[in-house]
């Protein structure tokens, strides 16, 4: 443990070193929320036009907000360049106007998808509806009118999974740009007073600059956003009055793809591999209920849960831990943060092929509730009798108080069962907001699980003894404390979960585990300056298992460097032990990390890691039978470029290799011989054709080239080492197609094909899957349409 109290000193003493100067470097306070003076936006007769700005048409009378200040780079410094918002309101609707001044050319603008905004200069606003300083919608523009919007909440940050029912429009003009945003009641929650008092910040991002600027003044020495809005009145007798939506759909679909073999499971016979078609038709409908103005209600008949958009690349060779790979599907995005937790709890891709579910979401006073049931067919496929050929039934409940400043206490339940299986989850929760700058989360949790051979067992560890069936119970405890600031930044968190925790709907990839984990930075902010700031990092995580045995260490310092045009420069060493296999490892790495975007029609990212690490799966030949330590590089490289508004060309690389070291292996095996290659690729362009109709190609590359006697690829994958498979594919081409009219959220037409090739092949009588060298196979083809279409009343 040399090694780790030498970098954790080192680490401690940068940032401490760097603190004593924050007394230099602070300006004066950030105005109280309290003292913010209350505006009053006033009701309009004629709703305003984009074209009323455009040539300064006469207008009634607005509300008119001209004093930005910098968040980044400055601490309430004037903005650099000026921006006037003008806000109204009619029964119906919330206006603002946004007039931005900006040099002829500078401003950066594309006509892309709705929330594709990333790499766009905008304007946006958030409104705290209930005025309880935990949560605010976000409406977002870039200059040429394409939208984002998002809910805001203290502690979880941004869901841009949600997406409601709003109109805006953007122009570029010869100084500058104007966005006009038109935001409907009824796409609002908020409460029944006859007089509305809301929280109100505007927004607005420069990136040539890397500048982000709002009224009212909000500071980053603060932690939190939303306790810094200002309070806006003046709505009067509004209402989001009756809402209902139903949005039908329909689905048609001819797949072709290759079924592995799979194993005999009593009474089932095993199932040899082959080809199948299958062509689907489905049709169904969403709706939607609004109650009290703050609940909302979600019931599906046969629901839309398909994914339209494709995984991004993930590396998924030699991990020891399952990867996580977020929600997709739009039903379970959308209000995903009311079911969040601090340990993930919840984690909707469980549920794998549902048929039917219902969801209540919203807010009354101080409470937030949350409740979801759903089934799901995917557990009781394979088996044609006895009493697993059925469904598991889910239930989520969610509830929240909040209190004092920014604090709730909350409560989770979850519920799994299928057939005479069960898993029970118990949770009670709290965040604890102290003084100006530290907030505190803590977690307790309880699981009760009762599983079956038979039906097989989706905890990672069960303690029965009995083959057939038995129970056990777990536990899991968070606790972690943040202290958010300008230039000081630290956290540190202790985590523990039992051997026999469970939770089938949630993501916990360990267990048996007690963990604490603590990160620290400090950044020097200078003034008038193209580095936006820089400054030292340090982290450090040490775990044991319940029997007191270390598992691992890890203790990482760096430098960090931001500067202008969205460009960060980050220099890290990290030190490591691990203990597998009974086995200690040592370990180490370094890396390197640049990224920009220099100019509006190209964004770059890269960053190269190199140090020591080990193989998790060594082929079952090698003598000794045992994991050990191997050279390890690794390179993610990305790039955008945007030779027109219209067009955009995305590029991904992932390299990964392991490489053996002297001594490491037994001969005849040297040093500097590949155990893998992992190439990832993805090459994706799109093309908009209006900000709703769009043609997107995505093709992507998967490919581990391993040395077959140092490597075993098919564990690594999760496929078999039986001759008889099932194979992983260790080569993958895809090429997938997607045209999309997407008017508003709930209507859109998608157009898709997607062509799979790997390098699994058919061969024999009986068929039999071989592993083959190139991926030239098709062994998924998939050619659908999907329609749905917004009905609101």
């Amino acid at each position: 443990m040399g090694p780790l109290i030498r970098i954790s000193v080192l680490g401690i003493l940068l940032i401490v070193a760097a603190t004593t100067r924050v007394s230099a470097q602070v300006t004066a306070p950030p105005p109280d929320a309290a003292k913010i003076p209350l505006s009053k936006i006033p009701r309009v007769h004629r709703a305003p036009k984009l074209e009323d700005f455009l040539e300064n048409r006469p207008r009634e009378t607005e509300l008119a907000v001209s004093d930005f200040r910098q968040n980044i780079p400055g601490d309430g410094t004037p903005a650099s360049e000026s921006t006037t918002a003008y806000l109204s309101y009619d029964d119906k609707n919330l206006y603002a106007v946004f007039v931005c001044h900006e040099e002829a050319g500078a401003v950066r603008a594309h006509l892309s998808k709705r929330e594709a905004t990333d790499q766009d200069d905008g304007v946006g606003l958030l409104l705290d509806t209930f005025r309880d300083f935990h949560r605010a919608y976000f409406f977002y523009s870039n200059p040429l009118g394409v939208q984002t919007d998002a809910i805001y909440t203290e502690g979880q940050g941004y869901d841009f999974s949600f997406d409601t029912l709003w109109d805006n429009a953007g122009r570029i003009t010869n100084d500058g740009y104007i966005v006009f945003f038109s935001i409907p009641f009824k796409s609002l929650r908020f409460s029944n007073a006859p007089e509305q008092t809301w929280g109100l910040a505007l927004y607005r991002v420069i990136l040539e600059k890397s500048e982000y600027d709002y009224w009212p003044y909000v500071t980053q020495r603060l932690e939190g956003l939303t306790q810094q809005f200002a309070p806006i009145g003046g709505l009067e007798h509004v209402s989001p009055g009756r809402n209902i939506q139903l949005i039908p759909y329909g689905l048609l679909a001819n797949d072709h793809f290759l079924n592995q073999p799979g194993p005999a499971i009593s009474p089932n016979p095993a199932t040899p591999p082959g080809f199948a078609n299958k062509f689907e038709h489905r049709a169904g409908l969403d709706a939607k209920f609004v109650a009290k103005d703050s609940l909302t209600f979600d019931v599906t008949l046969n629901p839309d849960f398909s994914q339209v958009e494709s995984d991004d690349p993930q590396v998924t060779i030699n991990q020891r831990f399952a990867v996580f790979f977020p929600e997709k599907r739009p039903f379970f995005i959308e209000n995903a943060g009311f079911f969040m937790t601090p340990i993930n709890l919840f984690f909707s891709r469980q549920i794998a092929n549902p048929q039917f579910g219902s969801r209540m979401t919203g807010k009354l006073g101080k409470w937030t509730l949350g409740a979801l049931v759903i089934d799901d067919r995917q557990p009781g496929l394979g088996f044609t009798s006895g009493p697993y050929n059925t469904r598991a039934l889910d239930e989520v409940v969610r509830v929240t108080r909040e209190f004092g400043n920014q604090s709730y206490v909350g409560g989770f339940f979850s519920s799994r069962d299928f057939a005479d299986t069960s898993n029970r989850v118990v949770s009670i929760d709290a965040r604890l907001k102290f003084l100006k700058n530290w907030v505190v989360d803590v977690q307790g949790v309880h699981s009760w699980t009762r599983q079956n051979l038979n039906a097989g067992q989706n905890c990672l560890s069960f303690a029965s003894n009995n083959t057939a069936i038995g129970s056990q119970q777990g536990n899991a405890l968070w606790a972690d404390a943040n202290f958010s600031g300008r230039h000081f930044n630290f956290s540190t968190n202790y985590n523990d979960f039992s051997p026999n925790f469970c939770t089938e709907l949630g993501f916990v990839n360990r267990i048996d585990i007690r963990q604490n984990n603590a990160a620290g930075s400090y950044f020097w902010r200078p003034a008038n300056s193209k580095i936006v700031d820089f400054g030292p990092t340090a982290s450090e995580t040490v775990d044991w298992n319940h029997s007191g045995v270390m598992q691992d260490w890890q203790a990482a310092v760096g430098l960090q460097m931001d500067l202008t045009k969205q460009t960060t420069l980050a220099l890290s060493r990290g030190e490591a032990y691990e203990l597998f296999d009974n086995i200690g490892f040592r370990k180490h790495s370094t890396s390197f990390l640049a990224s920009a975007q220099p100019y509006k029609w190209i964004s770059f990212s890269a960053r190269y890691t190199t140090g020591i690490g080990e193989n998790f799966f060594p082929a079952l030949t090698l003598t000794p039978l045992q994991p050990f330590l191997a050279t390890s590089k690794r390179v993610n490289l990305g790039f955008t470029l945007r030779p027109s508004s219209r067009f955009r060309f995305d590029e991904t690389l992932i390299y990964y290799r392991l490489g053996t070291r002297a001594g490491a292996v037994a001969p005849p095996f040297a040093a500097g011989l590949s155990i893998f290659n992992n190439y990832l690729n993805r090459t994706k362009l799109n093309y908009q054709f209006t900000k709703e109709l769009s043609l997107r190609l995505i093709l992507d590359y998967n490919a581990t080239i391993a040395n077959t006697g140092l490597f075993d690829v098919q564990r690594s994958l999760g496929g078999s080492d039986d001759p008889g498979g099932p194979f992983a594919p260790t080569k993958r081409f895809t090429a997938d197609v997607l045209l999309t009219y997407l008017l508003h959220p709930g209507t859109a037409v998608y157009l898709g094909y997607n062509n799979g090739y790997s390098d699994l092949t058919l061969r024999g009588l009986p068929p039999v899957v071989n592993v083959q060298g190139a991926p030239n196979n098709s062994t998924s083809r998939l050619l659908f349409v999907k329609l749905s279409y917004l009905l609101r009343f």
